[in-house]
C-alpha cells in the first residue's frame, strides 16, 4: 500500500521540481538562454525561450500536482530528448555526453509516468483518471 500510494508522488516531485526550477531559472536569464539557443542554431530564440519556460515551469508544476499527468509526462519526455539532441550531442566532451544520457534517463522515467499514471495522491486520481486513463477508486 505504501509503495503504490506514496512512491508515485515522490517520483513526480523528484522529476517535476527540477523542471520547474529550471524554468524559473530561465526567467532570470533571458539573454544568456536566448544566446545559447541561437548558438546551437535553433531558429527564433525568443520563441524557443518562451516554449522552454512554458514546458519546464508549467509542465514541472503540473507534473508535481498530478494534473493531466500522462500528457504532461509525454511532453516533458519529448522535450528532454529534443534538448539532449540539440544541446548535448557533442560526445567528444564527456560532460556533454553525461548531460545527454541524463536527459535520456529523465525521458525514460517520464515515459513510465506516462504509461502508469499519476498515482493515488494526484489531481488526476481525484478526477478519476489516475491509473491507465480509466476511472479509479483508491481507498483513503
Amino acid at each position: 500500500m505504501f509503495a503504490t500510494r506514496y512512491l508515485p508522488l515522490a517520483g513526480r516531485l523528484m522529476i517535476g521540481l527540477p523542471f520547474a526550477m529550471s524554468g524559473l531559472g530561465k526567467l532570470g536569464a533571458y539573454g544568456a538562454t536566448t544566446a545559447m539557443i541561437g548558438a546551437v542554431g535553433l531558429p527564433f530564440p525568443p520563441l524557443a525561450f518562451a516554449a522552454a519556460v512554458a514546458v519546464e515551469l508549467g509542465g514541472g508544476l503540473l507534473l508535481v500536482a498530478g494534473y493531466r499527468t500522462r500528457t504532461v509526462a509525454s511532453v516533458l519526455a519529448l522535450f528532454s530528448l529534443a534538448t539532449a539532441v540539440a544541446f548535448h550531442s557533442n560526445f567528444a566532451d564527456q560532460n556533454q555526453m553525461i548531460h545527454f544520457l541524463k536527459n535520456v534517463m529523465m525521458a525514460g522515467g517520464l515515459l513510465q509516468i506516462a504509461a502508469f499514471g499519476a498515482g493515488a495522491l494526484s489531481i488526476d486520481n481525484r478526477r478519476g483518471t489516475g491509473a491507465l486513463g480509466t476511472a479509479t477508486a483508491v481507498a483513503a
